[in-house]
């Protein structure tokens, strides 16, 4: 409803324009929300844009803007403000249309049509399986999971990838670091790879694989044993955090396949890259690195952004021309040389790949807090706190919002003091608990809550219900926007500040009062805020409970 408001108030705004200066485009209008309430609804700065164009006092000309708005049923008056500010004030029931249109639409409010059904691949948590989930595979996941919704929620065809970096050092250092175990538990006399992994997990995979009557001495064998039990691990990580995934994609099967050998051979081909000291070199300098990057060692063995390249390509030519990457920001520098390759494959393959292309979420790490004390380690992982660590301790609603609270490119404290707390400083607990407080006021009630949509809304005159009505009408401004800028701590954000305005209008006011019309009018309000609650935590993958 706001951007309907917000559309109908541009275009009464239009039509003065057009009486006042015929001769100016309508597309200087914009609409902004005033920092303070009693500044107005919506605010407009278009007469202080044109003043010095129209040879015009600013002040005269917003004041002549005024006059000739038309009448509209949902404004109930335009004031003159300030230097040349156009303020506008909503008529209550322009602001209580959307309570209107939640009871309505239920699950599917503040949905939007933006993605028209176009294909769209999100990736993310990509883990190197060499170990347990950490707490920045979490962070993605929370981050992709809810970005995968909010894009589904804006009518994307959504596509959820893990790409397993199943290939290189790490892998072989994986498949040392178990097979010295297993030999260890086996009796013998072993010196433990240097870079080797030491947590105990490692020691378990040994266990397993010896109790399977594997032997150690076949490092294929141990590798592709150690790969799959991790890969398990992480499944059920991912389970806990409840993510799931539609494909995953094998660094390995870009060799298999030869998409790497080719993905070189039409880099070389473009003219892009050169010879020396014995490795072979890209040009990413022409595409806005701070330096070319070795592509092929003097070794013959690959650097990592080479099947990073080959990886995108596919991406393409699997009709995803719309992709978008989560990444730590460990993997920063990705981002030029992946481009950079894409483009000088362009020039060879006509691909047409745009020069964004992927679009990246790159986000920061996590410091988990306990006592007022940094958490470091994990009994199992022995070198990190894993995200399974995290949810047993505080459980998956808390981990899941906790991740998303703040823009992913800020860094995180997680508090597990703070997100085991019932308080209002705990913000999922006091979101979830005043959808719980609803169900309540409605259980108390005790009549059929759908009869509410056609209930009388004219009683609600205060302005704390005109404020909450107007918040629910934000609602799907809101989704539109974070979709648009792949911020999911955005819906974050407004469930907080909703829930902090029906608590603030609960501890004011009674909603089961004496007045029949009054008493239902609220209700509806309330089932109102409920639903958006709802929807808002569904797309962040956190329930809703009714008791707490």
């Amino acid at each position: 409803m706001s951007a309907e408001i917000k559309s109908h108030l541009t275009d009464l705004l239009t039509q003065s324009l057009a009486l006042v200066a015929p001769q100016t485009p309508a597309s200087i209008i914009a609409l902004e929300r005033p920092k303070q309430a009693a500044h107005g609804d919506w605010a407009c700065n278009v007469a202080m844009q044109l003043a010095k164009q129209l040879k015009k006092n600013p002040r005269e000309l917003a004041q002549a803007l005024i006059a000739a708005l038309p009448a509209s049923p949902w404004l109930e008056r335009a004031e003159l403000a300030g230097p040349g500010f156009i303020n506008l004030r909503l008529n209550p029931a322009a602001k209580l249309e959307a309570v209107r249109n939640v009871l309505a639409a239920g699950a599917g409010y503040g949905r939007g049509n933006a993605g028209k059904r176009r294909p769209i691949l999100v990736e993310f948590v990509s883990a190197n399986p060499t170990g347990p989930l950490h707490l920045g595979h979490g962070r993605q996941a929370a981050l992709g999971d809810a970005l995968c919704a909010l894009l589904e929620a804006q009518d994307w065809k959504v596509t959820r990838e893990f790409y397993y970096n199943d290939a290189g050092v790490q892998i072989d250092t994986l498949a040392l670091s178990v097979q010295s175990r297993a030999r260890e538990q086996r009796g013998e006399a072993v010196s433990f790879p240097e870079t080797g992994y030491q947590g105990e997990y490692i020691r378990e995979i040994a266990a397993d694989y010896l109790a399977g009557k594997g032997d150690p001495g076949d490092l294929t064998a141990v590798r592709r044993f150690s790969v799959a039990a991790l890969r398990r691990e992480q499944d059920g990580d991912l389970a806990a955090l409840g993510v799931k995934f539609d494909n995953y994609y094998l660094e390995s099967s870009l060799y298999t396949d030869g998409k790497v050998e080719a993905t070189v051979g039409a880099l070389t081909a473009s003219g892009k890259t050169y010879e020396q000291d014995g490795a072979l070199w890209l040009r990413t300098t022409e595409y806005g690195d701070d330096k070319d990057r070795v592509m092929k060692k003097s070794d013959g063995s690959y650097t990592y952004f080479v099947p990073d390249v080959a990886y995108h390509v596919t991406k393409w030519q699997r009709g995803f021309t719309h992709a978008v990457n989560i990444q730590g920001s460990d993997h920063h520098g990705t981002v030029a040389r992946v481009r950079a390759g894409l483009q000088a494959l362009n020039t060879v393959t006509a691909a047409g790949i745009p020069l964004g292309y992927p679009d990246y979420v790159i986000h920061k790490m996590v410091t988990v807090m306990k006592a007022g004390e940094e958490v470091k380690l994990s009994k199992r992982a022995g070198s990190y706190v894993t995200a399974r660590d995290l949810i047993d301790e505080v459980g998956r609603d808390a981990v899941r919002f906790f991740l998303v609270s703040r823009k992913a490119d800020t860094e995180f404290v997680f508090d597990i003091d703070l997100a085991k707390s019932q308080t209002e400083d705990n913000p999922v607990y006091y979101v979830q608990y005043a959808h719980a407080r609803i169900c309540s006021v409605l259980a108390q009630w005790g009549a059929n809550a759908q009869t509410l949509g056609s209930a009388s809304l004219a009683a609600l005159t205060l302005p704390r219900e005109l404020a909450l009505a107007q918040r629910l009408g934000e609602f799907p401004e809101i989704l539109a926007e974070a979709a648009l800028a792949f911020a999911p701590h955005a819906v974050a954000f407004y469930l907080r500040e909703l829930a902090g305005e029906f608590h603030s209008y609960y501890n004011a006011e009674r909603v089961l009062v004496a007045d029949e019309p009054l008493k239902l009018a609220r209700l509806a309000l309330i089932l109102a805020v409920r639903q958006v609650l709802q929807n808002g935590l569904a797309l962040l993958g956190v329930s809703a409970p009714e008791k707490m």
